[in-house]
């Protein structure tokens, strides 16, 4: 599978996270972002993604491991995932480009824009890393 999840970059930029070479995605309260945290699985793709100003996929990371219960989380209830980074795009694709692609009107992104964890299918991948410069 394939997911985005956001991040507002003054919190934890995708050069933080760069440096730091891995981090435990942790903090998603929302249901459905939750849900879909629940559901990543080692080796899945994720496009990081930055909030606030400039609403922008910047980067490539890897889930290094299935989601698993959140170690803060007295309810059990939520998940977490370690993810690493794979590489920055080679140009940040903003979320202005991607609601101008018709291709892109049931995109989560566009179309449940607060959700801070959504699936990506194969096809918005491709266009995306197409649309960022990236070859192969």
């Amino acid at each position: 599978m394939n997911w985005l999840f956001k991040e507002e970059p003054t919190h934890y930029s995708f050069d933080d996270f760069t440096k730091d070479k891995k981090t435990m995605w942790s903090g998603v309260r929302n249901p459905v972002a939750q849900k879909h945290l629940h559901a990543v699985k080692k080796g899945d793709r994720v496009f990081f993604y930055h909030t606030g100003d400039e609403k922008a996929v910047v980067g490539i990371a890897k889930a290094l491991g299935d989601a698993y219960p959140d170690p803060d989380d007295k309810t059990g209830k939520a998940a977490v995932v370690d993810i690493a980074p794979v590489k920055k795009l080679a140009r940040p694709v903003t979320l202005k480009e991607i609601k101008a692609e018709p291709a892109f009107k049931d995109f989560p992104l566009v179309r449940i824009s607060r959700l801070s964890v959504m699936p990506v299918t194969e096809a918005e991948w491709t266009r995306i890393e197409k649309m960022a410069g990236q070859v192969g």
